[in-house]
């Protein structure tokens, strides 16, 4: 894995459509695609970890031009390679501080991206950067799960995700930092192979009040791009911050 790469590198970026096959959907890319291009409102998007332009390609089909910003030079490579690929802008560089020309009337960040900045510094400098980026009147969206702390008992720190034969998945959380991390276990020829990616998880109430430091209000709070109502009961959350036009 390239180290300029983080942890999506070549390793990660070969096979990240396939792992995440059931993202890329219809049922899961249109309406977040239709959304998007209605919140552009015939503007420019720019999207906050563009990947291998699961988002960004049909937004571009929808007649939104869309720039991304991404530290990973595998990822954006398949992004590239794909039809369309060459209609989107891509910088390298991390999200939360790189900056490129120009004003947009969207700015989106997708599928709990923002916990891979892993600090609570990194995550407000984004909000900040989203702002920097966005013409008056313009949006922000950010859609995210919600911290499932539900699901530990007292004393535990863990909570499995996926069980199966060949391996399985769980993710890990510390209640005083916030860090949580998502770690797989994959039995290959009768050995355990781990591997760990590092996150923070932030509360929907945390990214209302980072907003409210970059100078935007929330909007819209929905469940999903479907436009379900957001509630107690919600596992994720797509939420609307606006920079105000005045």
């Amino acid at each position: 894995m390239d180290d300029d790469d983080g942890f999506f590198g070549e390793s990660v970026a070969a096979r990240y459509d396939e792992t995440s096959a059931d993202m890329f959907g219809p049922d899961a890319v249109d309406p977040a695609a239709d959304l998007l291009a209605g919140l552009a409102g015939g503007g420019r998007a720019l999207e906050l970890g563009v990947g291998t332009g699961r988002i960004a390609l049909p937004l571009t089909r929808r007649g939104v031009p869309v720039h991304g910003i991404d530290m990973s030079r595998a990822m954006t490579a398949r992004l590239r390679a794909k039809p369309g690929g060459d209609a989107v802008g891509v910088t390298i560089g991390d999200f939360a501080t790189t900056r490129v020309p120009g004003t947009f009337t969207l700015v989106y960040l997708v599928y709990n991206t923002i916990n891979n900045l892993t600090t609570q510094d990194a995550q407000v400098d984004c909000f900040r950067n989203a702002a920097d980026h966005l013409a008056p009147g313009g949006t922000f969206v950010i859609e995210v799960g919600v911290p499932e702390l539900r699901l530990l008992p007292p004393g535990q720190t863990a909570v499995p995700f996926r069980i199966g034969p060949t391996g399985w998945a769980f993710d890990t959380y510390d209640t005083v930092t916030q860090a949580m991390s998502s770690n797989y276990v994959t039995l290959v020829d009768g050995r355990a192979e781990h591997e760990s990616v590092p996150f923070r998880y932030v509360w929907p109430s945390e990214l209302d009040l980072m907003a409210r430091l970059a100078g935007m209000r929330l909007r819209e709070r929905w469940e999903d791009w479907d436009r379900t109502p957001f509630t107690h009961e919600s596992r994720r959350h797509v939420s609307v911050w606006e920079k105000p036009a005045g």
